[in-house]
């Protein structure tokens, strides 16, 4: 009998364990199919010059988002260290995984003592969502953490659960002024380094706030208050970028249009179980916090599909994570009999499923013939190709003319920069005028003198794009191909702008 009280918490942890050993194998192999050369970008620039790195992507001398306590960090570890950018990243996804399982770790324990709840929040955060494969920054599936570990927002989510453990309990032990003011520093230090995660993290202290039995006293609510006014003052402060001009979305809302769509394949697990749970949750306590977060998450979200500020949706962890928290603490607690005995069974295929959706991501760190025949068809988000073949020849701060896809979002994490910017720039004047002078240059009718004014005018000094493309005439002598990549890549050099 004991063996069998004990098997499902075993399981869990050797589940649990399994996945950890695989993110570590992530953070060696670096997955790259996303926005980590933005991210190399942010250290290149930040090593060059720490006090005014100017924008990570295109040599203009503008604020960025992206230079955040955490990324100055980083820099400064690579400065001292002798480290590269991609050494440094790695090094941030180490991290950033430690934080995120010890947060999880040390939030569930605010709610529950038993010891298989820990190992069943991270299988449900990791592996509960749907049968569609879907990965975002800030979502911690195990999709997203396989590309994204290195990211701020893993970092910025990890930083976010310890603060919800530590005011959960600082409001229970009744802290004084000076551990309101540390959790005051802590959330300035989550929305300064993911804005996004800011959001969801500000929600979750919300429902922290109001669902703490016995409510907060007018002392504790003043503490409280200090310590928001101290994060807001550090907010200001920060002399990176005027954080008040990001609110409302920073003009992303057609990037993150696709949030709100597939949404029944790609949550249907989490929904089908987490969310009853947390409505039974709350018909037993009207002010449970895993309740309430979903709630304010679930408000914030409809309103930005509502008015279509689609950025608005980058909360959807506020809604995910209460509902694979309060499950994994049902299925911990369950017992007696009826549905709550059968919860851990059906929770177990839930999890088989989520496991199986998300398996393609073996290939990132396995060979084909090692991975289990069964599991070599399932699907995974493909990675970028390489550009190791291009950067060698193009020298750090130097200006590359391209309109590829993949270039334009992995040059940059190597030092050199792009005439037109990667992703939508809030703080960029002239992105406009980049993007269309990009266009122009690769338009098959615009003249050999129009092009050779663009790269003149941005201080272009190489040129990527498809072999036979426009943007060269077949014997140019102002452009001589210094190296050829796969897919039909050509490297060249402007020899007379």
């Amino acid at each position: 009998m004991a063996f069998r009280a004990h098997l499902p918490q075993r399981t869990a942890a050797v589940a649990a364990l399994l996945l950890a050993v695989l993110l570590l194998l992530m953070v060696v192999r670096l997955p790259w199919s996303g926005d980590l050369g933005m991210h190399g970008a942010v250290l290149e620039r930040l090593r060059a010059d720490l006090f005014h790195p100017g924008n990570p992507l295109v040599d203009a001398d503008t604020p960025s988002a992206y230079y955040s306590p955490w990324t100055v960090a980083l820099a400064l570890v690579a400065t001292a260290s002798g480290w590269g950018t991609f050494g440094v990243l790695r090094l941030a996804g180490l991290a950033g995984l430690v934080l995120l399982g010890t947060g999880i770790a040390a939030f569930v324990r605010t709610f529950t003592r038993r010891r298989a709840a820990v190992p069943l929040a991270v299988l449900c955060v990791l592996l509960l969502y749907g049968v569609r494969v879907f990965a975002w920054s800030g979502v911690p599936g195990l999709s997203s953490l396989c590309l994204t570990l290195a990211y701020p927002s893993t970092f910025a989510l990890g930083l976010a659960f310890h603060l919800w453990a530590l005011l959960r309990r600082g409001l229970r032990e009744r802290w004084g002024l000076p551990g309101f003011l540390g959790l005051g520093v802590l959330l300035a230090g989550v929305l300064l380094t993911h804005q996004f995660t800011g959001a969801v993290a500000l929600l979750g202290v919300a429902a922290v706030l109001l669902g703490a039995r016995p409510l907060p006293n007018r002392e504790l609510w003043l503490r409280a208050g200090a310590g928001a006014l101290l994060a807001s003052a550090l907010l200001l402060c920060w002399p990176y970028y005027p954080v008040l001009a990001l609110v409302g979305g920073g003009g992303l809302d057609a990037v993150h249009r696709p949030l709100y769509s597939h949404m029944a394949q790609r949550f249907c697990l989490v929904a089908a179980l987490g969310v009853p749970v947390l409505a039974v949750r709350w018909r037993r306590d009207h002010r449970d916090p895993l309740a309430l977060f979903f709630a304010l998450g679930a408000v914030v979200f409809a309103a930005g599909w509502l008015s279509g500020h689609y950025a608005w949706g980058r909360v959807l962890p506020a809604l995910l994570l209460p509902a694979q928290l309060a499950l994994a603490l049902e299925v911990a607690g369950a017992g007696g009999g009826g549905l709550r005995r059968a919860l851990p069974a059906v929770t177990a295929v839930a999890l088989l499923a989520g496991a199986w959706t998300q398996a393609g991501v073996l290939t990132y760190v396995l060979r084909k013939d090692a991975i289990p025949p069964v599991l070599r068809e399932v699907r995974a988000i493909g990675l970028w190709p390489g550009f190791g073949w291009a950067t060698a020849h193009v020298p750090k701060g130097a200006t590359v003319m391209t309109d590829d896809y993949y270039a334009l979002r992995t040059l940059p994490a190597y030092g050199p920069y792009t005439v037109a910017p990667a992703y939508p720039d809030l703080f960029l004047p002239d992105e406009r005028r980049r993007r269309e002078a990009t266009r122009r240059y690769f338009a098959p009718a615009t003249s050999r003198a129009e092009r050779l004014g663009i790269l003149k005018e941005y201080g272009v000094r190489w040129v990527l794009h498809k072999n036979g493309g426009a943007g060269r005439a077949p014997a140019d002598p102002a452009l001589r191909t210094v190296a050829r990549g796969p897919g039909g890549l050509v490297l060249l050099e402007v020899v007379r702008p």
